[in-house]
C-alpha cells in the first residue's frame, strides 16, 4: 500500500534553505506526476511545484525561481529544495500525486521561517 513520509522540515531565518524528502511506498514515482503541497494555518492547501514521470517541472510563481523539485525513482524518493526562504513560505509541507489521492496524505513537515 502506497505511503508516504515527509521530512526534513524545521525553524529557519529568513533567506534561509531547507531540504524536504518525501519517502514513497509502492511504484507511484514511475508513472505519476509527483508535487509538493503545502497548508498554512487558516488556508487550503496549495500546490507549489510538481514533477512529471518524464522530468519536466511545474512551480508557482511565488517559488519559481527559489524552489526546486526533483524526484529519484530508483530510491523513491521526492526532493524539494528551498531557497531564499520568506516568512510566507510557512506552512506545512506535504507530498502527493497531482491530482492528488485523499488517502496519500501524510502528516506533513513543519516549515517556519522566522528571525
Amino acid at each position: 500500500q502506497v505511503q508516504l513520509v515527509e521530512s526534513g522540515g524545521g525553524l529557519v531565518q529568513p533567506g534561509g534553505s531547507l531540504r524536504l524528502s518525501c519517502a514513497a511506498s509502492g511504484s507511484i514515482l514511475s508513472t505519476n506526476r509527483m508535487g509538493w503541497y503545502r497548508q498554512a494555518p487558516g488556508k487550503e492547501r496549495e500546490l507549489v511545484a510538481s514533477i512529471s514521470n518524464l522530468g519536466g517541472t511545474v512551480y508557482d510563481d511565488r517559488v519559481k525561481g527559489r524552489f526546486t523539485i526533483s524526484r529519484d525513482n530508483a530510491k523513491n524518493t521526492v526532493i524539494l529544495q528551498m531557497n531564499t526562504l520568506t516568512p510566507e513560505d510557512t506552512a506545512v509541507y506535504y507530498c502527493n500525486t497531482v491530482p492528488p489521492y485523499a488517502s496519500y496524505w501524510g502528516q506533513g513537515t513543519q516549515v517556519t521561517v522566522s528571525s
